[in-house]
């Protein structure tokens, strides 16, 4: 097993952050591709002072191992914060290393506060679901609905 240390981004990863996260959202393990635009746009919000968005990079004996980025928000259900873990890309040399399971302990440690934690796996990613199985995670009965805006093309629209 390598070490494993995880640390918050800081503004100097994000050329090795965004190649990450390029590979991540052109892979099958992503619904909707991001453009460049949206992934600057989520680095950038990790290493800021937003209360909402925490970014992390992993690493396997000192190098770098993957990348996750961690969003917050308030659970009515479970009357507290909900951790939900947006992104986590490990990559393929440091795969069924400990690498994803460190982060999800991690996490758990890093927000002591929250009373859920929630992610998400496309179904045939097998490998990623037993690992959250393991951990505790288990499968949602609710359906997840979702709306989009291009917030881009909105104001465009409404400047004209």
């Amino acid at each position: 097993m390598p070490e494993i240390t995880i640390r918050p981004m800081q503004p100097g990863d994000k050329a090795d952050v965004l190649a990450m996260m390029r590979v991540f959202y052109d892979s099958p393990a992503v619904l909707h591709t991001s453009s460049d635009r949206v992934l600057e746009q989520d680095f950038d919000a990790c290493v800021s002072d937003l209360p909402f968005l925490d970014g992390f990079l992993l690493f396997a004996d000192g190098e770098i191992a993957g990348y996750a980025m961690v969003s917050l928000s308030f659970t009515t259900e479970y009357g507290g914060i909900c951790a939900w873990l947006e992104d986590l890309y490990i990559q393929p040399s440091y795969r069924h290393r400990g690498v994803g399971s460190a982060m999800l302990r991690y996490m758990e440690d890093y927000y002591p506060q929250a009373v859920r934690f929630k992610l998400e796996a496309e179904p045939e990613n097998e490998a990623a679901i037993i690992c959250y199985q393991k951990h505790g995670y288990r499968i949602s009965d609710y359906r997840l609905l979702t709306l989009e805006r291009d917030l881009d093309e909105e104001s465009q629209q409404n400047s004209q």
